[in-house]
């Protein structure tokens, strides 16, 4: 029989059901977290998933607010940055989340590892909305099924991989934040591969609703936009990982030069959502080699105008 999870409370501080050496284990995360993030959290990983081993294989179940708690293996070099209270994941994505808490949306969680998103949306100081999270490991999986669990069930989850069509593929990598069917392996796990679109002929969304689309999808994104085209001639926006290391941009130049979507990006000099036209504003956004960027594509009128007063907002904050 499994142990219970550790519980940790992220606005609160409060860490119990921990023995004496995973309390000192905690506060050796959090350090790590601290220190490391001078430096873009560069080593954390590697250096927490070595903690990791000296630990009891365990869950930790962290509250993320009232109303979200988010599982993950104790010790995990990706998720443990969250014991540091004062990290923020992907804060360019809670900006636009929060902000939307009002709008009548799904998220479409594609490539979603453990479900991290999908338990934060759907949950009510997030507007309550409904999820799809859509992660292809059958190592992830599992975890990602659990945390819909443990939040009521109140997201959905199809295991398959996110491409340009139907079909399937093999999934590779080390990682579990950056399994990746790109490439075209001979090994590795086989998986199902659905497009964008085949989720509306599958009657899983409708063609006039909204949607805001995480692709977090590991060297696919291209194709997975190709395979989302009608999709995307709705309300919909597509949030997108650019990754630090590419330099070309890739991601962005197909966005902006290949596709009807207007290119957005948070900009951290600004605190705005600035829609890009010369993909020099990257070469400075993209300051670390080795994290990844989010960059926003979208077609719809609606969605453009509350990207434009949410800047407003800003505008008025920083004032």
């Amino acid at each position: 029989m499994s142990q219970a999870p550790i519980r940790f409370d992220r606005s609160s501080g409060v860490l119990e059901g921990v023995n004496p050496w995973e309390r000192v284990a905690a506060v050796a995360l959090v350090a790590g977290s601290k220190v490391s993030s001078l430096f873009y959290h560069r080593g954390y990983n590697r250096c927490a998933n070595l903690l990791r081993k000296t630990l009891p294989a365990r869950d930790i179940a962290i509250k993320l607010n009232a109303d979200a708690i988010f599982a993950f293996p104790y010790g995990d070099g990706y998720w443990s940055k969250l014991l540091n209270r004062s990290f923020k994941y992907e804060d360019e994505l809670e900006l636009l989340f929060r902000d939307s808490a009002d709008v009548d949306y799904t998220l479409l969680d594609c490539g979603a590892n453990y479900g991290y998103w999908s338990v934060l949306v759907s949950s009510k100081p997030f507007g309550s909305h409904k999820a799809i999270a859509i992660e292809p490991s059958g190592q992830n999986y599992p975890k990602l099924v659990n945390n819909a669990a443990i939040n009521g069930a109140r997201f959905e989850s199809l295991k398959c991989a996110i491409g340009e069509a139907r079909g399937t593929a093999r999934l590779s990598g080390t990682k579990h934040e950056a399994f990746s069917i790109a490439g075209g392996q001979d090994r590795g796990e086989e998986v199902p591969v659905i497009a964008l679109d085949n989720l509306l002929d599958d009657g899983k969304v409708s063609p006039n609703g909204k949607y805001l689309i995480k692709l977090d999808v590991e060297g696919v994104e291209i194709e997975a936009m190709k395979g989302g085209a009608r999709l995307m001639q709705g309300d919909s926006v597509l949030l997108c990982e650019e990754h630090g290391g590419d330099r070309a941009h890739t991601v962005s130049r197909y966005i902006l030069e290949q596709t009807p979507l207007k290119l957005i990006v948070y900009d951290p000099s600004t605190h705005r959502l600035e829609t890009v036209n010369d993909l020099s504003i990257l070469d400075r956004i993209k300051v670390s080699t080795h994290v990844g960027y989010n960059v926003f594509g979208t077609a719809s009128a609606f969605w453009l105008d509350r990207i434009n007063a949410l800047n407003a907002k800003a505008a008025r904050r920083v004032q």
